[in-house]
């Protein structure tokens, strides 16, 4: 899976410059023949404006949002775009400057402000970004585009258009939710988010949505919180991305990457800090896992530890035999999240990414499994009798259970990241196919799929064409796990006459299907969802 491709200077750049949103959806030029069975809607969110007047986003993270359609019907393909229209993005284009503060980049204050009323503003408490550009997901029969804070916003799949705010911190007990909530087949929506109780006492959250029921109601207004799982230090929170989800079980890694809240709460005012400069590691915890009872609402009391590493993402959780085998793609030692957030600063060029890069430890997918059945009797023994893995789970005689995961992919230059499954089947459940980006320098530049059993893998990728995360869409006569089709945005700025193109593949070889090319430049996608006609 490894890639020796150097990129020129100015290539993958083109994933990160500011584009104009269309009026109308634009046709695109398809090569290749699409399945006729494939038909809907890719939906997908990531930054679009990149400075607003002579003022710049410094990070990945900060581009105002905006949303992307790629609607397939009958072997045809549209294109369109438009901004997202939120608090951040409007005033910032009404003010011609940038307003609130985002991920790596401090907003300044109003210089038409005299000091009193800046003073008095500081007091005000902290202004949060609701910049949704992370992802999108379906609630019941709405859409909402979504970032990492407490802010959700309400569009229309169809035309794109922004249609409302939604505080999810006034409805239920959190102050923020990640952008990977899972979404069962019935339309229930489960979602993680931190809440900060009673004397800054820190939890963590888990919310259920239920699906659209026969009173029509908006399912949003029905959130409620069904576990809580501990936190590991009062005041610093750990960063959460995603969680795992079985039919029985909720599973939340708890990493040594924390935020600090009390420099969280007095950065804008005191420091004129971003929200990068709140993050901070505690190696010595190293990783701590939690297990709910997912039924019962009940949080299982188990000690699972192991040593420290940092995730974004999960691949699947699900249950076999009394265990729990949770897979995730990890990183190595705190220094991954400080060359990954400097990574993602738009304003360097490549060899400064490259020289960057050589510091971050390796990546890996790994694969843990947790015992549910603890016997005191069993202390010093590994409690893992499944076969087929060299993962072990010994339990100590402070009841702790130290992990050591089965190492499923590791090396220089054999990123696997931003993980898609055949979601809708085999999610929670045992399954065989991975499909991600593999990032060469933090850059990613191929779509790889991985066989979990066997090891094997399949590659696309060529010169100077830069991928999004695969989206997989499985053939509704399926009879196996990979029998669909993979779908990614490419830009591609040097290779071939058009800059960017949505690229169908084979999910079973990773082939080219077909492509459908645009004349105009994309830029970077985050996540998405594939919305079925």
């Amino acid at each position: 899976m490894s890639s020796q491709v150097e990129h020129p200077a100015g290539g993958y750049k083109k994933l990160f410059e500011t584009v104009e949103e269309l009026a109308t959806p634009i046709t695109t030029h398809v090569t290749g023949r699409i399945p006729v069975w494939l038909r809907g809607s890719l939906l997908r969110c990531g930054p679009g404006l990149f400075e607003v007047g002579s003022e710049p986003f410094y990070h990945l993270f900060d581009g105002q949002a905006l949303l992307h359609k790629f609607e397939i019907k009958e072997g045809h393909v549209t294109y369109y775009r438009r901004f997202i229209r939120t608090d951040c993005y409007v005033r910032a284009i009404t003010e011609k400057r940038i307003v609130i503060t985002e991920f790596g980049t401090y907003a300044y204050p109003d210089p038409c402000k005299n000091i009193f009323s800046r003073f008095f503003t500081y007091f005000q408490g902290v202004e949060v970004t609701d910049n949704a550009l992370v992802n999108v997901y379906p609630v019941g029969e709405d859409f909402y585009a979504c970032t990492e804070t407490n802010f959700l916003t309400k569009i229309n799949p169809d035309n794109l258009e922004t249609l409302k705010k939604v505080d999810i911190s006034k409805i239920v007990s959190v102050n923020g939710v990640t952008a990977h909530p899972h979404i069962e087949n019935d339309g229930t929506v489960y979602n993680i988010g931190n809440c900060f109780g009673k004397n800054f006492s820190i939890a963590y959250n888990i919310v259920r949505i239920p699906p659209l029921q026969a009173d029509r109601k908006d399912p949003m207004t029905k959130c409620e919180v069904v576990v809580q799982f501990p936190c590991s230090d009062r005041f610093k929170p750990s960063y959460v991305h995603s969680f795992g989800l079985t039919p029985n079980y909720l599973v939340f890694v708890e990493t040594p990457v924390k935020i600090n809240l009390l420099k969280f709460l007095s950065s804008w005012s005191l420091w004129g800090a971003n929200y990068m400069d709140c993050f901070e590691s505690n190696e010595s915890m190293g990783v701590w896992m939690h297990v709910a009872d997912k039924k019962k609402g009940k949080y299982l009391n188990i000690k699972y530890r192991t040593s420290p590493f940092n995730l974004f993402h999960h691949i699947n959780t699900y249950e076999e035999n009394g265990f729990l085998i949770v897979d995730l793609c990890t990183w190595k030692g705190y220094e991954f999240i400080y060359n990954y957030l400097y990574l993602a600063n738009l304003r360097d060029n490549w060899e400064e990414v490259k020289k960057h890069a050589q510091k971050a430890p390796q990546p890996e997918v790994r694969r843990y499994v947790l015992p549910l059945n603890i016997e005191k009797a069993d202390t010093g023994k590994n409690l893992i009798t499944l076969p087929n893995t060299t993962a072990t789970a010994t339990l100590n005689s402070d009841e702790t259970i130290w992990l050591e995961p089965e190492v499923i992919f590791s090396g220089p230059r054999q990123a696997f990241e931003f993980p898609q499954i055949n979601y809708t089947k085999y999610s929670g459940k045992p399954y065989t196919f991975a499909y991600g980006l593999g990032l060469n320098h933090f850059v990613p530049d191929r779509l790889c799929k991985i066989n979990i059993k066997t090891r094997e893998t399949w590659v696309w990728q060529e010169p100077d064409a830069y991928p999004s995360e695969p989206i997989f869409v499985s053939h509704p006569d399926a009879l196996e796990e990979d029998d669909g089709v993979v779908l990614s945005i490419i830009v591609s700025p040097g290779n071939g006459p058009k800059p960017a193109y949505l690229l169908i593949l084979s999910a079973k070889d990773m082939s080219e299907v077909a492509r459908a090319e645009v004349d105009i430049n994309i830029p970077v996608t985050f996540h998405g969802f594939f919305k079925k006609a």
